[in-house]
């Protein structure tokens, strides 16, 4: 039985052959000997500092997950500060000058140290996400488990940005380093 090559197959196919030429790799791959890359490695040797308020809390949590920062088997090496901050502004105004619609702006700026007397800084960066909420009349509960959702979906969106800039960052540093 044969069979034909679709239009999208043979396109996926060129793709994957023009990046296996460029040299593209993943940055979560794993070693030749099936262990953990150096991206990942590294991440896992980070020990994200404290963040003030829920939010920060919240913003941790994604972080120390996303990282692998929670396995006891890592030595922690980096001190990851991170300044959080979300801000609001009504986007949908009444005549009344009353918002029914509130834009979050999420904004994390980060800094990533040595564990060492001087506390090398060795990179830095930020991360931002916006996201909204409705606001109804004399719906005080339901406003507040809005927010906290609105804050939980900015801490995992700022998560994820913060978690690659590091994972590209220290893939990059391997590869400079292996040359």
């Amino acid at each position: 039985m044969t069979r034909k090559l679709s239009r999208r197959n043979l396109l996926t196919l060129g793709a994957a052959g023009a990046l296996a030429g460029c040299g593209f790799q993943p940055v979560y791959m794993r070693t030749a000997s099936g262990l953990a890359g150096p991206a990942q490695r590294e991440l896992a040797a980070i020990d994200v500092n404290r963040i003030p308020d829920r939010p920060g809390q919240l913003l941790r949590q994604d972080l120390q997950e996303r990282l692998g920062a929670d396995s006891d088997a890592a030595v922690h090496r980096y001190d990851l500060v991170v300044g959080f901050g979300i801000t609001g502004e009504g986007i949908g105004i009444l005549q009344d000058n009353n918002a029914t619609r509130v834009r979050l702006i999420g904004t994390a700026t980060w800094t990533l140290k040595a564990k060492d007397a001087a506390q090398t800084q060795i990179t830095s960066g930020s991360a931002r996400s916006m996201d909204a909420i409705n606001i109804f009349d004399q719906q005080y509960f339901a406003a507040d488990l809005d927010n906290e959702q609105v804050q939980r979906r900015l801490a995992s969106a700022l998560a994820d940005q913060i978690a690659m800039q590091l994972a590209v960052f220290f893939r990059h540093r391997a590869a400079v380093a292996s040359n």
